[in-house]
């Protein structure tokens, strides 16, 4: 499975090895609010999204990855594409600690990338709860521009997308 290197970020596959660093990562209040249903997850649902990210690859060839910094190999987060209805959603989830530090951004972009120049997708989509002013923010500046207001699985969201054109004029 791909890996991916940015100028800041290490993007790598998850192993059982990083549940410990994912369950601390979603029991997080702060990084939960506008996760799902808004509440911190148990690590008992933190092995099962992870044995979904990993299925994820399996079945579609894409996915999500552990977000590391670099030179020292701290964890971060996690971020990626998943499959959305049928479509390429970005998706990241980083530490409070990294937050407002282009950390996301810069994830969003190396996805970006590697969804249009190695998967060839043509088009990606992120999605986020209307109050998340950040999460909106870094889809701008990642070169995505706003598609709708929608509803997925129950949850009202913002969606914005990028085509592979629109990704390619910007880089």
């Amino acid at each position: 499975m791909p890996s991916i290197d940015t100028a800041r970020l290490r993007l790598r596959m998850f192993t059982a090895e990083d549940l410990d660093d994912l369950s601390d990562l979603f029991a997080d209040p702060d990084v939960m609010r506008y996760v799902g249903n808004g509440l911190p997850v148990t690590r008992q649902e933190a092995q099962v999204a992870l044995a979904s990210i990993l299925k994820h690859w399996e079945r579609h060839g894409f996915g999500r990855w552990v977000v590391t910094e670099k030179t020292t190999g701290q964890f971060l987060g996690f971020g990626g594409l998943r499959s959305l209805v049928e479509t390429p959603e970005l998706v990241y989830h980083l530490h409070k600690r990294y937050w407002g530090q282009g950390f996301a951004t810069e994830l969003a972009r190396g996805c970006l990338a590697y969804g249009f120049e190695q998967h060839g997708f043509d088009r990606i989509v992120a999605i986020a709860k209307p109050g998340n002013a950040a999460s909106l923010r870094v889809m701008q500046k990642a070169g995505m521009h706003y598609a709708m207001h929608t509803n997925y699985y129950g949850i009202d969201v913002v969606q914005y997308a990028i085509s592979r054109e629109e990704f390619l004029q910007i880089t």
